[in-house]
């Protein structure tokens, strides 16, 4: 049985209550009285980390062969707090943690970041591979944030090309995120004969996400026609694989970067040629599954409040990072919802009960 399982809806204090109690009911070591943690000093660029608790199955779990869930996430030291956080939020919720697959993607090999998931997870079903950023570099365009230009940024484009060909289906997942349902339901969704599954958001401004020179352009705006397009955030997918790759939605999502490279449709780098392949053709999932945004805006970061409705999964994309705003002592209210599931060590000696 894994350390806690959810329940189906939180508001913003059920959530807080629910953290508060679940940080002082964290289990225990064996051994006894106070013990004496040395932790080596972290490197300038890997930060340190406690190590999580073990989470174990509950008795109706079925064998890996066939109940296996496949995550796919990123690996970048900048963004490695935020990770760290985010696979423990969904072992803590998973009624079956173990037959929880975890696919790491980076730009190149980091010892220090491979020991720091071991050591931290010494339980973790893992995998690491290495994204070519060559791939990419000839095709990104300047944003309107830096991060989004970083290569790794668009790795989940070519994830079907990097994960095994016997997977099947993934669930691709942002960095800055945590997961407070059980992974569980969200891997059961039911894609019909669509390639990708997401939350749709129709009432945003879609034409917002393009420039004017793109809708002014018959041809390119014509994209659109015969769908409906709307807004979906790319950082919480549920991807049929094997339709990403017989459909060689690589590929067509490449194109519109190349096009974008020589025309300028667009601001906002990885997103819009997710949209302009996908947006009005995709599974719409409950907005239950992202409540995205945060971190506020591209540009300023500033304080968001929690949208109503029930919520399985909260994510801080956009500017401002929770772990950033903690450290500065200047956090958002919805930054204390995150905080639980931060395993940063930030002292040389630490003392556990």
């Amino acid at each position: 049985m894994a350390f806690l399982r959810s329940s189906p809806s939180f508001s913003l204090l059920g959530l807080l209550s629910l953290f508060l109690s679940t940080t002082s009911a964290a289990p225990i070591t064996t051994t006894t009285g106070i013990r004496l943690s040395i932790i080596r000093q972290p490197t300038p660029h890997v930060p340190v980390f406690r190590e999580a608790p073990a989470f174990r199955n509950g008795d109706a779990c079925g064998p890996l062969s066939t109940d296996q869930i496949h995550v796919a996430m990123t690996l970048d030291a900048n963004y490695l707090r935020g990770t760290m956080a985010a696979v423990l939020s969904i072992l803590q919720h998973s009624t079956c943690p173990e037959n929880v697959m975890f696919h790491f993607l980076w730009s190149r090999f980091d010892p220090e970041i491979h020991s720091s998931i071991k050591s931290t997870f010494p339980y973790l079903n893992f995998r690491v591979y290495r994204f070519d950023a060559n791939r990419v570099r000839g095709k990104i365009s300047k944003s309107i944030r830096q991060a989004l230009d970083q290569p790794l940024n668009y790795a989940r484009i070519y994830l079907a090309d990097i994960i095994p060909i016997n997977v099947k289906r993934v669930i691709y997942l942002d960095s800055d995120l945590v997961m407070v349902d059980d992974i569980a339901k969200l891997w059961g969704v039911d894609l019909g004969d669509k390639v990708l599954a997401a939350p749709e958001y129709c009432h945003a401004n879609f034409s917002n996400y393009f420039t004017s020179t793109f809708w002014s352009d018959p041809v390119l705006s014509g994209t659109f026609r015969g769908r409906e397009p709307c807004y979906f955030n790319t950082g919480v997918m549920v991807v049929d694989v094997d339709k990403w790759r017989q459909g060689r939605y690589t590929q067509k999502v490449e194109d519109w970067m190349v096009i974008q490279k020589q025309k300028r449709i667009y601001h906002l780098g990885s997103l819009p040629p997710f949209l302009l392949v996908l947006a009005g053709n995709i599974r719409a999932i409950d907005h239950r599954w992202n409540q995205h945004g945060l971190g506020g805006d591209n540009l300023e970061g500033k304080c968001r409040s929690l949208h109503p409705g029930p919520i399985s999964l909260l994510h801080w994309s956009g500017k401002g990072k929770p772990w950033l705003r903690l450290d500065s002592r200047k956090p958002c209210i919805v930054d204390h919802l995150w905080a639980p599931y931060d395993l940063y060590r930030s002292n040389k000696h630490t003392f556990e009960e």
